[in-house]
């Protein structure tokens, strides 16, 4: 089976934001630092598998108190 280039920089332009984005609501949530943590869940998803392992770890971390 081939997978071609254009379908794989798909996949990729998809998924980079998508993955960006819900790091960025959970870290809105669970740090203090939710950009950071957007650009990581980003960049994590060039590796799907490792993208999915680090949106789960911050989902299941507690989140953090607010002072309001």
């Amino acid at each position: 089976m081939n997978i071609s280039a254009t379908f794989l920089g798909y996949f990729v332009l998809v998924m980079v934001p998508l993955f960006a984005a819900i790091s960025y609501y959970l870290g809105k949530r669970k740090t203090s630092t939710p950009i950071v943590v957007a650009a990581i869940g980003g960049f994590l998803a060039l590796i799907p598998l490792f993208g999915l392992i680090f949106i789960a770890v911050l989902a299941l971390k507690q989140d953090i108190e607010t002072t309001a």
